[in-house]
C-alpha cells in the first residue's frame, strides 16, 4: 500500500475552487480561464504524526483540458511534470455535515490514468476539509462499502486490490457516497451521481491508453 500511495498524483487542488464541469461550459463564452494542476500527493505520515500542511512546491505543468462531457462528469487531459494524465472528474449532487453547514472547501472526486508510471483508474477523493488523523474514510456503491487511507483532505483506495472492483462497481452503479470524519469530529456524506461517469472513462481511455 505504502508504494502505491507514495505514487505522484498529478491533479489540482484548485479544481475543487473551479465551477462545476457543466458550469465550466455554460461560461466558456465569457472566460477562457482552466483550473491550474498541482502535482504532488501528500506523502502518508506515521500513524502518530500531526496531517502535514501542504508545503510542497508543485512541477510546472499545463492546465487541464477538458475532452468532453457526460452528465456530470469531465474527462480531462492535462501534462504535469512533462508527463501526460488523464482523468474523469465530477463534484457531488449533495454534500452534507454533521453537525450541518459546517464550512469546507468544495469536494469532488476523479478519477485518473498516467500512462508514464502505468496508472489506470486510481480513484482519488478530495473532502474539502482536514481529515481526523489516523482514520479512514469510506466510499459506499452497490450495496459495498470501501476503506480509504487519508492523508490531509484527500483519500485514496486503502487496499489496491479492491480498486478494479470499485472501478467496475463505480461504472454500473446509480450514486455513490464518501463519508469522513474531519479534524474537529465533523461528519461528511457527499452523494456522486454516476450517471456518465462510464462514458467518461472510456474517453480517459482513448486519450491514455
Amino acid at each position: 500500500m505504502t508504494r502505491r500511495i507514495l505514487v505522484v498524483c498529478a491533479l489540482v487542488a484548485t479544481l475543487a475552487c473551479a465551477p462545476p464541469v457543466h458550469a465550466q461550459q455554460q461560461s466558456q463564452k465569457s472566460s477562457t480561464a482552466k483550473p491550474a494542476v498541482k502535482t504532488t500527493k501528500p506523502k502518508p505520515k506515521s500513524e502518530s504524526a500531526k496531517p502535514a500542511e501542504k508545503s510542497e512546491t508543485p512541477s510546472p505543468g499545463s492546465a487541464p483540458n477538458l475532452l468532453a462531457q457526460f452528465g456530470e462528469w469531465g474527462a480531462y487531459t492535462a501534462t504535469a511534470g512533462g508527463k501526460k494524465v488523464c482523468f474523469a472528474l465530477a463534484k457531488p449532487s449533495k454534500a452534507t455535515t454533521t453537525p450541518p453547514n459546517r464550512p469546507r472547501d468544495p469536494p469532488y472526486m476523479f478519477i485518473s490514468s498516467r500512462p508514464s508510471e502505468k496508472v489506470k483508474d486510481e480513484v482519488s477523493v478530495i473532502i474539502g476539509y482536514g481529515l481526523k488523523p489516523n482514520a479512514d474514510a469510506s466510499i459506499d456503491v452497490g450495496g459495498l462499502s470501501y476503506p480509504m487511507f487519508t492523508q490531509n483532505d484527500g483519500a485514496w483506495i486503502k487496499n489496491p486490490a479492491d480498486e478494479a472492483r470499485l472501478v467496475d462497481a463505480l461504472r454500473k452503479g446509480t450514486d455513490a457516497v464518501v463519508k469522513g470524519t474531519s479534524a474537529r469530529g465533523t461528519s461528511s456524506a457527499d452523494t456522486y451521481p454516476l450517471h456518465g461517469l462510464a462514458q467518461a472513462l472510456d474517453r480517459v481511455g482513448q486519450e491514455c491508453q
